[in-house]
């Protein structure tokens, strides 16, 4: 995917980036992708090629960073912020829950941290990057 391509796809469709080898992420994700009928999002592995250069064109590194991540345009949003994004952009019933966006940021993020630093010992790993169902397949970037 060029640097063009990859620019147009998050411009259009925010990505959604996310550890590719986490169970909780993996579910977290097709979770999304049976709520998102209109086709909003686009998924990238934070492990994978095009997730890091995604993150590294806007200033940051992949390999620290224990958060999933939405990125829309030049926007990057990370631990709290990207789940309650991806509801908003869910719309219907979802975007209710966007209303927990008003809980200051320190609660929420000490929340989405402590779960996350769990992750692996709650839900598992994966030993490679999952690969999606034949009909969603062109949603995720390569």
């Amino acid at each position: 995917m060029t640097i063009l391509t990859e620019t147009l796809h998050t411009n259009e469709h925010p990505v959604l980036l996310f550890d590719g080898v986490c169970n909780l992420c993996n579910a977290s994700v097709q979770w999304v992708l049976l709520r998102d009928k209109k086709g909003v999002f686009r998924f990238a592995a934070l492990q994978s090629e095009i997730g890091q250069h995604l993150l590294k064109a806007r200033g940051m590194s992949g390999e620290t960073l224990d958060s999933v991540v939405v990125v829309s345009g030049e926007q990057v949003l990370t631990h709290s912020d990207a789940p309650l994004e991806v509801v908003r952009l869910l719309g219907g019933g979802w975007s209710l829950l966007y209303v927990f966006r008003w809980l200051p940021r320190w609660i929420r993020d000490s929340i989405y941290r402590y779960i996350a630093r769990n992750r692996y010992r709650w839900f598992g790993k994966k030993e490679s990057c999952m690969l999606p169902r034949p009909e969603w397949k062109e949603r995720f970037l390569s």
